[in-house]
């Protein structure tokens, strides 16, 4: 830094220098022409040019360099407090420092804070996939579960409500169509979005809209509620975390990073993956315990300062995103009415699959007549898109036309796979909502197959 400033120095010395040796020169010479005037001038204008470029350059650049510096002693100051993790002992604060991914404006939160701390009733939700489902720890020593059971010690004198919507194999997409009925229906005050392993950069600007979409719709709802967004990630780095905090940030939203926070610490040599994971995704109880940790954390140190936090909310008027799917819904078997027919081979089963209730299906091989065979749907919608089954044994294709038009063939099969599930596709939009009829039509195979529809996803 000292050899750039010096070398300004320099450089607006010479500058001046060769502006006044052109001045003497001009003056010392009476006769000289204008021409010679003239160059004389532009040599100056040209030095003068250069020194405010050289400036500004050199100007860009220490700002640039002071961003750095910034940023390297920040990370020096964690590691100076850097402490040695245990798996049986309590987070240190490396970890919590590294966790605040996103700090964010926490006047909802500390609104919610003051409501328990009153021993008024507080719901708090959370939704997301398997991860916040609880897979790996089960339902009593999952994050969700073990945050909502803190929440009611801390504040004993409170009611807290539990509600968990997380549903395994579903990303934002899903997730902002089914919020409503699954989750804002029971008037949380307080609701945690975990998504960051299921949105994948397979559909990246179809989930960035999702997820802004999902924040939106949660953050506009008749309860008002507080968000802390979560970020977990996979064994080998994999995570949607960077592409969720651009939408974070862009609210201000708070995001706490399990990501961040444990590859650190396996970065360390402090743990393994294995101590917090039993395969490549999912934490176990030691893992959910560290996301529980976090959050924990997070809520007390906000606690603290609950006297000093004030001003406006989180600013949502203008999107991250186009935000496409705010408000959506699902039109699923308990929903769908008067609004759907089926022809022909279609049938419906009412079990659970993947985490919903019902599904219609057909079942079929090559001898099967299709001519009079396909499930319709009527409905209004500006975007349109189909939850469908995906199946490890003689999963099947469909073509998939609206108004007529073939939009898409889907194929249902995930032989190898880790087991079935359902899966979702964005089928059309349009430029304003309207009527319109959707048509799944499957297809003759060379064996026996099945093709199942969850839900349509409208919005």
């Amino acid at each position: 830094m000292k050899k750039r400033i010096l070398a300004i120095l320099i450089t607006a010395a010479l500058a001046v220098s060769v502006t006044g040796c052109a001045g003497n020169a001009t003056s010392s010479n009476g006769s000289g022409s204008a021409s010679s005037a003239t160059e004389s001038s532009e040599t100056s204008s040209k030095a003068e040019e250069s020194d405010v470029s050289s400036a500004e350059e050199s100007s860009d650049n220490s700002a640039e360099e002071s961003k750095d510096d910034s940023s390297q002693e920040e990370s020096k100051d964690l590691e100076t407090n850097y402490t040695k993790y245990t798996l049986d002992g309590d987070l240190t604060q490396h970890m919590i420092d590294m966790s605040r991914l996103n700090e964010g404006n926490k006047v909802r939160l500390a609104n919610v804070i003051k409501k328990l701390k009153n021993g008024e009733e507080v719901t708090v939700g959370f939704i997301g996939g398997s991860i916040t489902q609880g897979t790996s720890a089960g339902n009593e020593l999952c994050y969700a579960k073990l945050t909502a059971d803190w929440l009611q010690q801390t504040y004993s004198s409170a009611k807290v409500n539990y509600v968990n919507a997380g549903i395994g194999a579903t990303g934002s997409y899903i997730g902002v169509h089914r919020a409503t009925a699954d989750l804002l229906s029971k008037n949380p005050d307080l609701v945690f979005v975990e998504f960051s392993v299921n949105d994948t950069t397979e559909n990246t600007e179809r989930n960035k809209d999702s997820y802004d979409s999902l924040l939106r719709t949660i953050w506009k709802s008749s309860t008002n509620p507080a968000i802390i967004t979560i970020a977990t990630t996979q064994e080998n780095g994999t995570s949607f975390q960077d592409q969720h905090a651009e939408i974070v940030k862009h609210y201000d939203l708070p995001m706490i990073s399990y990501k961040n926070t444990i590859l650190d610490t396996i970065k360390h040599g402090d743990i393994v993956w294995k101590d917090i994971s039993d395969d490549d995704i999912h934490p176990n109880v030691p893992g959910h315990k560290i996301v529980s940790q976090l959050l924990q954390a997070y809520i007390s140190d906000v606690d603290k300062d609950i006297d000093s936090i004030s001003g406006d909310e989180s600013d949502f008027s203008t999107p991250a995103t186009k935000a496409s799917f705010e408000n959506g819904s699902l039109l699923t078997l308990a929903q769908a009415g008067d609004a759907v027919t089926m022809n022909g081979e279609f049938k419906v089963n009412e079990a659970n699959f993947g985490g919903f209730d019902g599904y219609w299906f057909f079942k079929g091989s090559n001898k099967t007549d299709l001519s009079s065979t396909n499930l319709t749907f009527k409905v209004n919608a500006k975007e349109i898109g189909i939850l469908y089954g995906k199946y490890t044994k003689a999963g099947g294709t469909a073509d998939i036309y609206i108004d007529d038009e073939l939009v898409t063939t889907l194929n249902a099969d995930f032989t190898g796979g880790w087991g079935n599930y359902v899966e979702c596709a964005q089928l059309k939009s349009f430029d304003t909502a309207g009527e319109h009829i959707v048509k799944i039509v499957p297809k003759t195979t060379d064996g026996p197959s099945m093709f199942s529809v969850t839900a349509l996803a409208i919005a």
